[in-house]
């Protein structure tokens, strides 16, 4: 059994593996020739913690597997980051557990790399402003991610605590690019992207704050009654996701979907766009959203990378077990 160590993770897996590694299993599952298996997700009534699992099997790569974790929000008065996770890896041929890695960085490349595809397929050509709603730690991956897929020339953002922004603002800097500070009516005028990651259960974004034309990848919403923005905004726009189920059970969809603003089968699967199969944006005015729940396959596609990588590379721990 192979295990490759939380700490080999940084400098072994770039954020473009990542993003190959997640548009490669959106276009499998699209092709319904990858599948995720149901989500566990509970809270568990100490430390006010949320523990699940997500899992699912690639029949063309065989990747097989699970991630174990979830969220502690003490974790940072710890030194700890708040999200906490570790992927199996099994042998799809014998059932052996294959390899043990580290999730947490994982866990951040592989989420922005899902908002980096949207943006990819979904954001107009020429989307010249990106806005930014939260700035914890998930959000630095998210901005650097972003800047990958557009030449983006001004960020604004909007955190609950404004002083958070500073994390945001020097990684613009990095990009020579301007950052500003906004509010939320600002943020919905200027911005061409948005991208939301927050664990807000109440939502922050109204529909009327939105400008037509505008691409939202809203990405921390991941469990039921999460919610980061209002429900008529998804009934405004097209929706995409990375898988249906979960977008209308824990996603942003699941409330315009229970208000009967929308039918599940008006969501359109991401994959569908990287296959070619839908066009995605039809017009330079249309509002488009992504649902990025996160899916087990992400975790799996990406894990694997690392393996390879840390075997090419002879940072991977071999153990018999």
């Amino acid at each position: 059994m192979i295990i490759v160590p939380e700490r080999e993770i940084e400098g072994l897996v770039s954020a473009s593996d990542c993003l190959t590694a997640v548009e490669q299993v959106f276009a499998s599952m699209a092709q319904k020739s990858a599948y995720n298996f149901p989500v566990i997700r509970e809270a568990i009534g100490h430390a006010d913690a949320l523990y699940g699992f997500k899992s699912g099997f690639d029949r063309v790569s065989l990747a097989l597997g699970l991630k174990s974790g979830g969220f502690w929000p003490s974790n940072m008065e710890k030194g700890l980051t708040n999200h906490q996770s570790t992927i199996f890896l099994f042998d799809a041929d014998t059932g052996k557990c294959r390899a043990v890695v580290g999730g947490n960085l994982l866990t951040a490349l592989r989420t922005a790399a899902a908002s980096a595809v949207s943006i990819k397929y979904l954001a107009r050509s020429d989307a010249k402003v990106l806005g930014m709603v939260g700035a914890g730690h998930q959000s630095t991956f998210q901005l650097r991610a972003a800047l990958e897929q557009r030449p983006f020339e001004k960020v604004v953002g909007w955190n609950i605590y404004p002083e958070a922004l500073d994390r945001l603002a020097k990684i613009a800097a990095e990009h020579d690019i301007p950052f500003e500070a906004v509010d939320l009516d600002r943020l919905g005028a200027e911005a061409d992207v948005i991208i939301t990651i927050t664990s807000s259960f109440a939502p922050i974004l109204r529909a009327a704050q939105i400008r037509p034309g505008t691409h939202l990848a809203c990405m921390g919403t991941d469990t039921k009654g999460k919610q980061e923005v209002e429900a008529e905004l998804l009934a405004a726009a097209t929706v995409f996701s990375d898988e249906i189920a979960q977008s209308i059970t824990i996603g942003e969809a699941q409330h315009p979907v229970a208000k009967g603003l929308i039918s599940p089968d008006r969501i359109i699967e991401i994959g569908t766009v990287i296959n070619g199969d839908h066009p995605g944006r039809s017009n330079a005015d249309e509002i488009t959203v992504f649902d990025g729940t996160g899916v087990g396959l992400q975790d799996l596609a990406v894990a694997s990378k690392a393996v390879d990588l840390a075997v090419q590379k002879g940072v991977a721990v071999v153990v018999d077990f």
